[in-house]
């Protein structure tokens, strides 16, 4: 189970995951190349110091040395500690199938005479959780508080003034005092304040700590600060469910992230959020529910429990706090709230404001078509101190008797402090529920009647559907006729739904989609310029000027002022200049970890007080984790479970090696097999390419016998698949930002139809496409000629139409390349593929049959889109 790469620092809780990480990041590394230089923050250096909180006097001095340890305590040995991480973390192994494994295994261990008091890993289930309670590293304990209505209470008051509303908490302190010692993020844990310029000397803003909002904190001015740490302190709250046939049951989870942690790792690791508190689910009857003195209740009692579960950290937030940081060296932290990470009915709690109108400015309700100017914290103060409640209720949308938790502590402006949304506002939001749902209606309002508009639609969604396979792409088989739409569907949809709607809505409303995904993916960028916010602000003003197409066609006759999750993109460019880019701190984040933190523990559970067990599992968890990386830090993990047994036992190495997809043919015979008979003569001009890079004569014009001869006999290594490895740090990456994908050629995918990856091809040094090729890859060969090994790819290839995007969709437009009455076809080396690309046709008015499967879609179409939206790095280097 757990491995450590003593190269990253970095523990794995899997062995495959270790494997994976080994074979992208290490067999062939590719690091980034950096050409940034950085300004630090002058008072807020993070210097040094012994856990007194004395400076040291050599800044430079090395930390202290981990205490030298070697075994596994709790644990007798690693096969144990791994049994543990597979049966409570990997499997979730239920108390009897726990109890009925030890079973078989003490069975086993008796058939083979051993004695009957050895006991196979564990004596018993309950002996498997004591061990794993028995770790210190890690695990901050759960406490509970309760919060109650204040006010009178009559004899015949409603039960929710009587009750207790109990809130389980871990103390918010030791939970970041854990975080900030893992050596898991020795190499992404920023310690100052920083900013970021490239070459051309614009300003980059990437993680909180490149930002305004960390360069400008105010109690740098204090000289008792000076030399301390800044340590933003990022919160997460967002409700879920989990569901089960018979109903559903709520939990609210708060979640912590340290700022200094990069987005990179944020994303990438788990343990860099960390359950803090469950918020309690105030719930009244139907009675109640329409009460204003409940609907109140529950705010006030909502803020009173986030004020007590980061009181911890109040004083750390004038005065220095000693952390010992992942490099182990200490340092004086000075904690601040952070950013704050919620959906728009959060943030309303959140904000104190009135339904309908923006937490971020003063736009009035129903006026929400721009951006007006900031709310701040001073100014509601000042507005309360003025105005009665209904003026502020109908006029400044702000609710007087809700106090945001943020006033009780230093620095925090709860207006200023919420961070963007990508999930809800752009995907969920501003995609999903406004952009699609306008579509769908646009069609009803003009198909001759609805029976013609299901029809549309049902094409519309053959078209979805019929989008080739790509690397890591969500499939649509019935398009998006499904009822339980999660983000990440949502998500996936966006990447394929642009190029099925040409030819049933107009040219304006594909052009409108189309400014919106160009936003929306600059927005996800991992980091971004002045020049890349000027681009954002200009795709943002296409989208706000072409979105009228839905008040021209009656689709939103009344326009677009009522809606806040949109209207929130008109603060997209000034919060990343304040937080750096938005896909550090978004609630696709915090919704990953409730399948880890809430709903996998919950199905854990036996259903009676889940929350308990919810709590008890999170910790277990938590302690697992940490001890993971104590050991793999003190080099304990090195291998895999079997080698080390045998080097322990018997002194010896053990290595595993696995299967590789491959075989290997004789030329003519493999040509035969992937059905391509001038194969042979293809490896030769290949050859030629490459034995004589610099006569670039086409193939047309030098005849097959002046290319280097190769004996047809040559054995040739036939491979399914490659590995290609970018850097791509938008994506789903590993700390350093690279990014992997496989690239496939089979004709038998997952024992059914063919399946043949299209890849960009470096041809020149031109930027972006204009230096690139399309092909579509039928095979991954290998062979020797002479001393060198050759790996390539032979290709059939497409060709641009036009020298410019398609005006509509802005998509490059391709078309297979024909050689007489074949499409073109040649090998070219594995070294000059780029990366997976995606073809979609280019469908006009062509209705898809009910039967068309989307393997055919290569091979159907006279013309295809090259889709720059299929995933955040091909929007970068095609757009």
């Amino acid at each position: 189970m757990a491995r450590f790469c003593g190269i990253c620092q970095r523990s794995f809780p899997t062995q495959r995951g270790f494997q994976q990480h080994n074979s992208v990041y290490h067999r062939h590394p590719k690091p980034r190349t950096q050409h940034s230089t950085y300004r630090y923050h002058p008072h807020l250096t993070a210097r040094p110091c012994d856990p007194d909180g004395f400076f040291l006097a050599d800044p430079e001095a090395p930390p202290p040395a981990p205490l030298p340890v070697h075994d596994f305590q709790p644990f007798p040995d690693r096969p144990t500690f791994e049994a543990a991480e597979l049966l409570f973390e990997k499997m979730a192994a239920s108390k009897d199938d726990v109890k009925q494994l030890l079973r078989v295994l003490h069975s086993k261990n008796l058939l083979d005479g051993h004695d009957d008091d050895s006991t196979p890993l564990f004596g018993s289930h309950q002996q498997l959780l004591d061990a794993i309670d028995a770790i210190d590293a890690g695990g901050a304990e759960w406490h509970t508080f309760s919060v109650r209505y204040g006010g009178p209470v009559v004899p015949n008051a409603p039960a929710w003034q009587r009750q207790h509303f109990v809130v389980h908490t871990r103390n918010a302190l030791d939970v970041i005092t854990g975080m900030a010692a893992s050596p898991d993020f020795v190499q992404s844990w920023e310690t100052r304040p920083y900013q970021e310029f490239n070459e051309k000397g614009e300003r980059i803003f990437s993680n909180l700590m490149s930002a305004h909002w960390a360069w400008k904190q105010a109690i740098a001015k204090n000289p008792e600060t000076h030399g301390s740490m800044f340590t933003p302190i990022c919160v997460g709250l967002d409700k879920t469910t989990t569901t089960v046939a018979t109903g559903s049951q709520e939990f609210h989870p708060v979640y912590l992230m340290a700022g200094n942690v990069t987005n990179e790792m944020r994303r990438a690791h788990r343990d860099a959020i960390v359950p803090l508190a469950f918020l309690p689910i105030s719930k009244g009857g139907h009675e109640d529910e329409d009460d204003p003195e409940f609907r109140l209740f529950k705010k006030q009692i909502y803020h009173e429990a986030l004020r007590r579960i980061f009181e911890p950290l109040r004083p750390g937030m004038s005065k220095p706090h000693v952390l010992q940081c992942p490099d182990g060296h200490y340092r004086r932290a000075i904690f601040g709230i952070g950013p704050i990470i919620a959906d728009y009915p959060e943030q309303v709690y959140l904000s104190g404001i009135v339904q309908g109108w923006c937490a971020k400015c003063q736009a009035p309700k129903n006026e929400l078509d721009g951006a007006d100017d900031p709310r701040f914290r001073e100014h509601t103060h000042a507005l309360l101190d003025t105005f009665d409640p209904g003026t502020l209720w109908d006029v400044f949308g702000i609710v007087d008797d809700v106090k945001p938790f943020t006033s009780y502590f230093p620095r925090a402006d709860i207006h200023e402090l919420l961070a963007p949304d990508l999930l809800h506002q752009l995907v969920k939001g501003t995609f999903k529920d406004h952009l699609v749902t306008w579509v769908e209606q646009y069609i009803y309002l003009t198909a001759p009647n609805r029976r013609e508009a299901k029809r549309i639609l049902d094409d519309i969604d053959r078209r979805i559907a019929a989008a080739p396979a790509f690397p890591d792409l969500r499939r649509f088989p019935q398009g998006r006729n499904f009822k339980q739409w999660t983000g990440n569907d949502s998500k996936a949809l966006m990447k394929v739904y642009l190029p099925a709607l040409t030819g049933y809505v107009p040219d304006k409303m594909i052009k409108c989609l189309a400014a919106f995904l160009d936003f929306a993916f600059l927005a996800r960028r991992s980091s971004h310029t002045l020049q890349t916010l000027r681009e954002m602000d200009a795709a943002l003003a296409r989208f706000r000027r072409l979105r009228e197409v839905f008040v021209e066609t009656g689709v939103r006759p009344d326009g677009f002022g009522n809606l806040p999750r949109q209207h929130a993109l008109f603060h997209y460019t000034w919060l990343i200049k304040l937080y750096g880019s938005p896909n550090g701190v978004c609630t696709s984040l915090t919704e990953s970890k409730h399948i880890v933190a809430v709903k996998r523990p919950w199905r854990s559970s036996n259903r009676n007080n889940p929350l308990i067990q919810i709590l008890r599992t999170n910790t277990r968890l938590s302690k697992l984790a940490a001890l993971r990386v104590v050991l793999g830090r003190r080099g304990m993990l090195h291998g895999d479970v079997l080698s080390y047994t045998f080097h322990k036992v018997l002194n010896s190495e053990f290595e595993v090696w696995s299967n590789i997809n491959i075989y290997q043919e004789q030329i003519p015979l493999l040509g035969k097999k992937l059905g391509i008979p001038k194969l042979h003569a293809l490896i030769r001009r290949f050859l030629r390419d490459q034995l004589f890079p610099g006569f670039d004569e086409p193939d047309e014009v030098v005849p097959l016998n002046a290319c280097p001869w190769i004996l047809p006999s040559t054995r040739v290594a036939c491979h399914a698949s490659a590995t290609a490895t970018f850097f791509a740090p938008s994506e789903l990456c590993d700390r350093n930002g690279m990014h992997s994908e496989i690239i496939r050629c089979t004709p038998k995918w997952r024992k059914q139809q063919s399946r043949y990856d299209t890849v960009l091809v470096q041809l020149s040094e031109d930027p972006g496409l204009q230096g690139m090729g399309v092909g579509r890859v039928r095979a991954f060969l290998a062979f020797a000629y002479g001393i060198t090994l050759y790996e390539c790819a032979v290709l059939e290839w497409f060709e641009f139409v036009g020298d410019h995007p398609d005006p509509v969709t802005g998509m490059w437009i391709v078309r297979q390349e024909m050689d007489g009455h074949q499409q073109a076809m040649s090998i070219v080396s594995i070294d000059s593929i780029v990366r997976a690309c995606h073809l979609t046709g280019v469908y006009g008015t062509t209705h898809l049959p009910s039967d068309f499967h989307f393997t055919e879609t290569l091979d159907a179409f006279q013309f295809y889109y090259v889709n720059h939206y299929v995933d955040y790095h091909s929007f970068e280097i095609l757009k």
